[in-house]
């Protein structure tokens, strides 16, 4: 197998919000809570507030301590509500014009949004708009619901019925008006939401670190299909949809929540150590393998823990990571692109050297960054590498907004494990199996086949929602080419 078939690009995360209401100082903490989700995306952060018949925003391109750096940035987003946003774009470039909160005047008065997930029928109704008369200013489908809800009638709520009962993917949501903040999650909670308290203040925000680093307290999950409308009247809940069925991604407990958040009752952390375990239980027979266990971090640690305490060897910290690299604008030579790894993961030799080792890391996308480190774990004296991943094989792409290689990019839709093993060169590979990360979130007889309890089409094949748009999957701008042009 040809190592440089494949370009330099993993599973990216999705994107984070965070909402205030009733609080004096609801850009600064929602500016804290978007440093919490900062994981989610890294493209581009966003603030809309509202106060006196006015809504403030600031927007700008990179993460939340570029683009909020000054404190008087933060000082003129007055008002005691707010929504924030972390982007990383799954559809549309990143630009300005795509960066959120989006905002616009309709009917029924102005109107913030925000949104973590991925439209099905962004283009299908994109080019129905288009032909109605609608004018696009970004190329974001998030400008869709608002279209949506503009050429609707009725109140705000009544709006945005017609809008989700329009679009088909996966979502969570939050619109901030002049007097309501309202939350919105897929009728498969394929995207996370939770409902925050502090004292008299409600938050909406895409996982529980968000709140705790404010000092909020989870009050609940936003229930599959649930519209939650805060106002100065308490909190309403009215479910649109005729039918709903949990099914959050399973890779939200794999790889992208943060571990001390709680989704859907589940400790991220708990979760990831217990995957950990079971897939030690399907590989018993690395007990009398391995010498020691290591981590590919931040990834891979906490199952990593959970192998290391089921086969009962030592975890060491094997690969050390810089935190610190950010962004880097070094020229990408061939020999400069060949030492890149050694910015994030550099190798701890002393504790390396002679052993056989498990490496553990949360997936296998493309290869290229396993590859090298393989390499460079190497060169620092292992003896063997058995490599252990705590997802099964990927074989499908992502089309709720996460950012995933087409299905011909990905390693174990064209290649068996063995090939695999070979490609990344270690001298042994396993994936767990998709029952035992069921059984791992706590479900003994694995995965219902006939009623999945997650969506987990990465590794099934079964998309939970419709897939609309012909063209999806090709890249963004050229779908909106493909629409604009006609």
């Amino acid at each position: 197998m040809n190592k440089y078939l494949f370009p330099k690009k993993k599973i990216r995360e999705e994107c984070g919000v965070f909402g205030v209401f009733n609080n004096d100082e609801a850009a600064s903490l929602t500016a804290l809570g978007l440093h919490a989700l900062q994981h989610r995306g890294q493209d581009s952060s966003g603030i809309v507030t509202y106060f006196q018949n006015n809504f403030f925003g600031h927007r700008g391109l990179g993460q939340v301590s570029e683009v909020f750096n000054d404190s008087a940035i933060l000082s003129k987003l007055k008002g005691k509500n707010s929504i924030g946003h972390n982007r990383y774009g799954t559809t549309g470039e990143t630009a300005l014009k795509n960066v959120q909160p989006l905002f616009s005047e309709i009917l029924t008065g102005g109107v913030a949004i925000a949104h973590n997930g991925n439209l099905t029928n962004t283009n299908t109704l994109k080019e129905k708009l288009i032909k109605s008369g609608s004018i696009f200013q970004s190329t974001s489908d998030t400008e869709v619901i608002l279209h949506l809800i503009s050429t609707a009638s009725g109140n705000l709520i009544d709006r945005l019925v017609y809008a989700l009962h329009s679009i088909s993917g996966a979502y969570s949501l939050l619109l901030l008006n002049k007097n309501s903040l309202i939350g919105v999650r897929d009728p498969f909670g394929i995207r996370p939401l939770v409902l925050g308290k502090l004292k008299d203040s409600y938050i909406l925000c895409s996982e529980s670190c968000g709140l705790d680093i404010i000092g909020a307290k989870l009050v609940r999950d936003v229930q599959p299909g649930e519209i939650i409308i805060i106002n100065n009247n308490g909190i309403e809940s009215i479910t649109p949809f005729k039918k709903t069925s949990l099914r959050p991604c399973l890779f939200e407990y794999i790889y992208f929540s943060r571990p001390d958040s709680t989704l859907d009752g589940r400790n991220v952390y708990d979760v990831r150590k217990k995957i950990g375990e079971q897939l030690a239980k399907e590989s018993a027979e690395d007990k009398d393998l391995i010498d020691i266990v290591i981590p590919i971090p931040d990834s891979g640690n906490a199952s990593a823990l959970g192998y290391s305490n089921e086969i009962k060897k030592p975890f060491e910290l094997g690969i050390i990571r810089n935190h610190y690299t950010g962004r880097t604008f070094i020229q990408p030579t061939s020999r400069v692109r060949n030492l890149g790894v050694k910015l994030k993961h550099n190798p701890n030799p002393s504790a390396l050297r002679n052993k056989k080792i498990a490496l553990i890391d949360d997936s296998v996308v493309r290869g290229t960054t396993a590859t090298k480190i393989v390499e460079m774990l190497k060169n620092a004296g292992a003896k063997e590498i058995h490599m252990r991943i705590a997802s099964p094989p990927v074989k499908f792409p992502c089309y709720y907004g996460i950012d995933t290689p087409s299905e011909s990019e990905l390693l174990a839709s064209k290649y068996s494990i063995e090939e695999i093993a070979s490609y990344i060169g270690v001298d042994s590979l396993k994936f767990i199996t998709l029952n035992g990360v069921y059984n791992a979130l706590g479900f003994p007889s694995g995965r219902d086949p006939n009623n999945p309890q997650f969506t987990d089409h990465y590794f099934s094949g079964d998309y939970p929602v419709r897939l609309v748009d012909k063209n999806i999957g090709k890249k963004p701008s050229q779908l909106s080419l493909l629409i604009e042009t006609k």
